[in-house]
């Protein structure tokens, strides 16, 4: 398996915990773990395989920090590029846009040319509406950790069994 970028802000406690946990699954020598808030344009291009920590913020947002770097990857051909993304969220009090920022970035990874892997069934989950969902799948591990935390571990496990699948 290629050397996989694992970004997120290293400052956010659960959004950086998942990553951890992420990390240990994958195998640590196989992932370098990478501070969103730090990182230039040339570092995050140099990976093949890509996992990006997108929580949803307010109604529906990206964390500024990755709102920061959207420019820099309109700007990047990401063609050949395999990326998974995750994002915390909280479905009992943000029904309507429950991890929407799985979405947004799904969506600019695509119009950038990069293939995205790792989508979820939305079964299990109780919301309203979220613009990352695809069918009946969202465009990545969609987490609560307000209301769902005890199904956090098994759903991190399941993923990250079939990225291993999915990047090569």
């Amino acid at each position: 398996m290629k050397k996989i970028g694992l970004f997120y802000s290293f400052h956010t406690q659960k959004t950086a915990k998942v990553a951890e946990k992420i990390q240990k699954a994958l195998g640590e020598k196989d992932v370098e773990a990478l501070n969103v808030e730090e990182v230039d344009e040339k570092k995050f291009a140099s990976f093949d395989n890509l996992i990006l920590g997108v929580s949803t913020w307010f109604d529906g947002e990206l964390p500024n920090y990755w709102d920061e770097f959207v420019p820099a990857i309109e700007e990047m051909d990401l063609k050949g590029k395999k990326v998974a993304i995750y994002g915390l969220g909280d479905q009992v009090n943000y029904p309507e846009n429950f991890c929407d920022g799985i979405g947004i970035m799904g969506k600019l990874m695509e119009q950038q040319g990069a293939e995205l892997v790792g989508f979820v069934s939305a079964d299990e989950y109780n919301f309203e509406s979220s613009v990352s969902l695809r069918g009946d799948k969202f465009a990545g591990l969609a987490l609560d950790q307000e209301n769902q935390a005890r199904k956090t571990n098994k759903r991190i496990e399941d993923w990250v069994a079939d990225l291993k699948k999915s990047f090569n």
